[in-house]
């Protein structure tokens, strides 16, 4: 049974009265996040074994196993991992906005249907005799028939709940979580329209590096604006449950809906430059330059508004005030790459890494409990933040140490060339820092889904108070404040 003070985040958040239906999805699709990091975290294991000596005479490994499971990791803790947390975000904006009967309501459930049915098509290609890896930017791709088919149902499935969304926004006065949300959707929508574009320019090429480069490469570059809305959506949803009030709610809207209006923008680059051209590639690299000071109005608005100090055996601080560190030196890492060395990686690893410790935070302070199935605080939950964050800051410094002395980008063994003691001593804090942030992770889909397989318990009756779900918009802070309450 949620406590209090978790009763009171769930009305703030208006995820509390979610009803049945709703509540039945958002488990769906906190399963299907917590589904992927458990995917991702076998192929690691399986990457990590298949590299051991001599480990092919005791298994038959699948032809090209290595850059297959590389490519199934990586997608399945960013690419899947990110959208089901944007479909279940969706999903609170929506009965934030409609109540907990919205119109279209059945597009959310079939939306976890269909992820359900895209995440075997896209890894089971690792586990079979045909097809070629290619670790291209933003999507890596194996190229086989059930892989595309993956992508392309798992692109419907994440569209379901985005347009249910729109279809229950008019006729009513949406509240900051909607209005974020609908500006989240519409990058999306510009990422899609990203990915059909260039494959319309790609009609009739053979599937290869190149082609996958070239498909994945703008729309790849828009979606990050997806991820970075969501993490500012994070930073304001953590913040306001440590302090208990809206924090930082116009300027999160206009951050969010800024860069909304670039996402849109966006794919007319296909028009303005010759398709696939090194000044267009140049023009999409470009727009990264967008996503600074959205994400820096944001952190100041919420730094302005902080008044908890020392509270770091709350989980809800700890997830906010480690990811801000990790993605201020992921992203200045960022000012530093060239393409070709861990300096690349260094950057977009600690990026992604601050977006996915603000989404742990959503799940187990969020979803769970609008569930009936609070996470307790622990140590354990204390230690698994702490050691995510800190392993992932230490392996994305190791790269990028590494990356100065040359050490090449997607490489393993003697090709990593590591003649230099800096290098070396750069990927030993890379492989040191992964390995506690594995263990870190780990921690969390255990506690995640213990929580997740539990039975639920009763709402604390302090929410028999709160107004009807689809007046709330009237009455409600944090994420969903009603116009006059607006700060």
């Amino acid at each position: 049974m949620p406590d209090p003070e978790q009763a009171g985040t769930l009305r703030l958040l208006g995820a509390d009265h979610l009803g049945p239906s709703l509540q039945r999805e958002l488990r769906g699709w906190s399963a299907l996040a917590l589904g992927s990091l458990a995917v991702a975290g076998v192929f690691a294991l399986l990457l990590a074994l298949s590299r051991m000596p001599g480990i092919e005479g005791v298994f038959p490994w699948p032809v090209g196993f290595f850059h297959k499971g590389l490519v199934i990791h990586v997608v399945f803790s960013f690419v899947v991992w990110f959208l089901a947390v944007f479909a279940a975000i969706s999903l609170i904006a929506t009965h934030a906005a409609a109540g907990p009967t919205p119109r279209l309501a059945w597009l959310g459930q079939a939306g976890v249907v269909g992820m359900a049915i895209a995440m075997p098509l896209l890894f089971v290609p690792a586990l079979l005799d045909r097809g070629e890896a290619t670790l291209n930017n933003y999507v890596p791709t194996i190229i086989d028939p059930l892989y595309y088919t993956g992508l392309v149902v798992m692109a419907v499935a994440v569209t379901l709940p985005v347009i249910r969304l729109f279809a229950n926004l008019p006729g009513v006065r949406p509240g900051a979580l909607a209005l974020k949300a609908a500006a989240c959707g519409l990058s999306y929508l510009a990422a899609l329209v990203g990915f059909a574009w260039a494959w319309a320019l790609l009609a009739g090429e053979t599937p290869s590096y190149a082609f996958n480069e070239h498909l994945f490469w703008g729309g790849g570059h828009i979606l990050q604006f997806l991820n970075t809305q969501l993490l500012l959506i994070g930073w304001i949803v953590l913040a306001s449950l440590v302090l208990g009030r809206s924090v930082g709610v116009r300027v999160g809207v206009a951050a969010v809906g800024f860069l909304a209006v670039v996402a849109v923008a966006a794919p007319a680059l296909y028009l303005v430059f010759p398709a696939f051209s090194a000044a267009q590639t140049q023009a999409f690299t470009d727009l990264q330059f967008a996503l600074g000071p959205a994400a820096l109005a944001v952190a100041l608005a919420v730094a302005a508004g902080w008044r908890a100090r020392g509270r770091w055996r709350d989980p809800a601080f700890l997830y906010l005030t480690l990811s801000l560190p990790v993605f201020a030196v992921g992203g200045a890492f960022g000012l530093f790459v060239d393409g070709a060395d861990t300096r690349t990686p260094a950057h977009y690893h600690g990026v992604i890494a601050a977006v996915t410790l603000v989404f742990m935070g959503l799940v187990t302070q969020v979803f769970l409990p609008a569930l009936g199935r609070p996470v307790p605080r622990s140590r354990m939950l204390l230690w698994h933040i702490r050691l995510f964050a800190g392993g992932q800051l230490a392996a994305c410094i190791g790269l990028f140490l590494a990356g100065t002395f040359g050490t090449p980008r997607k490489a393993a063994g003697a090709d990593q060339q590591l003649e230099h003691v800096g290098a070396v001593i750069g990927m030993a804090l890379n492989g040191g820092g992964g390995l506690i942030a594995v263990i870190g992770g780990i921690l969390f889909v255990w506690i995640a889904g213990r929580a997740l397989l539990s039975s639920p318990g009763a709402l604390h009756p302090h929410l028999a108070d709160v107004a009807p779900p689809r007046h709330r918009h009237q009455g409600s802070v944090a994420l969903n404040p009603g116009t006059p309450h607006q700060s």
